[in-house]
């Protein structure tokens, strides 16, 4: 009998119980009735790529552009050979792995349908559907490593046949063919490729439902080319009830995620629900955290009664990620952050390091001039290509800290294991909210009417997401730049012994300054006084003795008194 308990506890750990979910009302559930708020991440630039996540976006935004200028560099087989080591590497179960430990629960998975399926231009045979492998593959080992790791796994078709909508980088939209609004084939397709998914999933239950179109964007009858203004949407929610009605006929289970016109928020002209299983999907981005920008959605929560899902939210700061957290919890709203990788991201889970090579890859498709050669060019670009491997990419810790510990937490960590005697950056002050680990003036972007209310954060965009402005130099150092009055930022920082250290302060600024040293408590350490050096990168070393800590733990804070100091580091002698 102990033998046959412990052989079903190790099942139950293994593979768990059906966890397939469910919408009750307002709320998504599983089957055991247990409300589920979905805290997800999007893949994207993986099945899809955006021409910003490239560094591209200046000349090559869609896919099919960014491949003809890499086409052009290595040829159409180099070209391939680059993809095929880019979708290899993109995203793997070590991946999926960190994202289930840092407390996500859920992923969306951005689909391109050429992955799928052919193109209508290059299919033999009008209106025949050929099926690709490489697309449903690739979908089923994702899958497997959701379900490995408990987390629910939802389709998003991000690129449909045709494309979606007038903004053409988010679907790959080539303009001088037919869109999917104007293709009663494209349409056919988007149905087959739906009920072919849900025939292949129907009984997967870590699969946490289909979102049908992602975030439609045209203009029927409106003016607004994105459709914003739109006041009936009827060919939307047309081919959203026809698509649904193609997945029940083998798939009766799994929720369907509709979005609206507008890059997702637009639902004028909804016609009366035709199934029961259904969430409404919205995107918010560059808006304040509010209840307020939530009222529309809110609205469509308690008129249909049916559950909403932030579906893609993301690309700001570290405090608006917490605020924004905060906000959804406040109202039961799950969610799913954009992106996980791109190159130079601070904003991210994890950033995918540039290399000089790539670098005069762009240069040259931006500015033009001789030619990189095909060899150089394939070198540099499968060179990304293994960067974009998890073990390659940078983790932003502190990404991952706003949008969990902080949003219940306002305590401090180390960012690193600071010990006196020893050198501290200036980038390497504790992890925390605002005002708890750093405080600084400019720390959000919105987009909004008033200018004024335009605020930028981490103007230098390196290394960090929170408001701190971190710059590199051009020997590739880092330092904390565009400091104004009042700003200040914490250490934590371990003494072996209660002992009286003095300090060395390395700083730039163009005029004298002053910073004071103070604990957490706002016991005052010390006050420096800190002579013009020239010039924002002409550095310059300043000493002061009698910086007292104590045994244990110290928590000290660096407070400008004056704009525009620069600091690279301090040594604790």
């Amino acid at each position: 009998m102990k033998g046959a308990i412990l052989l079903s506890a190790f099942l139950l750990s293994q593979f768990g119980t059906s966890q397939l979910l469910k919408t009750q009302g307002q709320k998504i559930i599983n089957d055991k009735g247990e409300n589920i708020q979905l805290r997800g991440l999007g893949l994207g630039g993986w099945m899809l790529q955006e021409g910003y996540m490239l560094k591209t976006a200046d000349f090559a935004g869609p896919q099919y552009k960014i491949k003809e200028k890499i086409a052009e560099l290595i040829g159409k087989d180099g070209m391939e050979n680059f993809y095929k080591a880019y979708l290899k590497n993109g995203i793997t179960k070590q991946d999926i792995d960190f994202l289930a430990k840092s407390g996500f629960n859920s992923i969306r998975l951005p689909m391109h349908y050429n992955l799928y399926t052919l193109p209508i231009e290059k299919e033999k045979i009008k209106g025949q559907n050929t099926w690709l492998e490489e697309g449903f593959i690739m979908t089923d080992d994702l899958l497997k490593w959701c379900k490995d790791n408990k987390i629910y796994l939802i389709l998003d078709l991000h690129a449909a046949p045709g494309g979606q909508g007038n903004d053409v980088n988010i679907s790959d939209n080539d303009k001088s063919k037919p869109s999917l609004w104007e293709s009663e084939e494209n349409q056919k397709k988007t149905i087959a490729l739906w009920k072919k998914l849900a025939e292949r999933y129907k009984d997967e239950t870590w699969i946490g439902g289909y979102d049908l179109i992602n975030e439609p964007n045209i203009n029927f009858t409106g003016k607004n080319q994105n459709g914003t203004d739109e006041m009936s949407n009827a060919p939307l929610w047309k081919l959203q009830k026809e698509i649904t009605e193609a997945i029940r006929t083998v798939d009766k289970k799994h929720i369907i995620f509709l979005e609206g016109n507008g890059w997702g928020n637009n639902y004028n002209g909804l016609t009366p629900l035709w199934d029961d299983n259904l969430v409404f999907s919205f995107h918010k981005y560059w808006n304040y955290n509010d209840d307020a920008t939530l009222k529309f959605i809110l609205d469509l929560r308690e008129k249909y009664n049916i559950p909403i899902w932030l579906g893609e939210t993301g690309e700001n700061s570290n405090v608006w990620f917490t605020e924004l957290i905060q906000l959804l919890d406040k109202h039961n709203i799950g969610y799913a952050f954009w992106p996980m990788k791109k190159i130079d991201n601070i904003a991210g889970i994890n950033n995918v390091k540039i290399t000089p090579e790539y670098q005069k890859l762009l240069d040259y498709w931006k500015n033009g001039g001789e030619k990189p050669s095909k060899e150089f060019a394939e070198k540099a670009l499968m060179k990304i290509a293994d960067n974009y491997k998890f073990s390659n990419t940078e983790i932003k810790k502190d990404v991952t800290d706003a949008m969990f510990r902080q949003t219940t937490d306002d305590s401090t960590k180390p960012f690193k294991n600071h010990q006196a005697p020893g050198k501290i950056f200036a980038t390497d002050y504790d992890l925390g909210r605002i005002g708890s680990a750093y405080s600084d003036k400019d720390f959000i972007n919105l987009w909004v009417s008033d200018p004024a209310k335009r605020s930028e954060w981490n103007s230098g965009n390196q290394l960090r997401n929170d408001g701190v402005d971190i710059y590199k130099t051009n020997d590739n150092q880092y330092y904390v730049g565009k400091t104004e009055s009042g700003e200040w930022l914490q250490y934590t920082i371990n003494s072996k012994t209660n002992k009286i250290y003095s300090l060395d302060l390395k700083y730039a600024s163009i005029s004298n300054a002053k910073i004071r040293i103070e604990d957490a408590t706002g016991k005052l350490l010390s006050t420096i006084s800190l002579d013009a050096t020239g010039g924002t990168e002409n550095w310059k070393t300043v000493s002061k003795k009698g910086i007292n800590l104590i045994k244990g733990e110290n928590k000290i804070r660096i407070i400008f008194e004056n704009d525009g100091v620069n600091l690279a580091y301090f040594e604790l002698k």
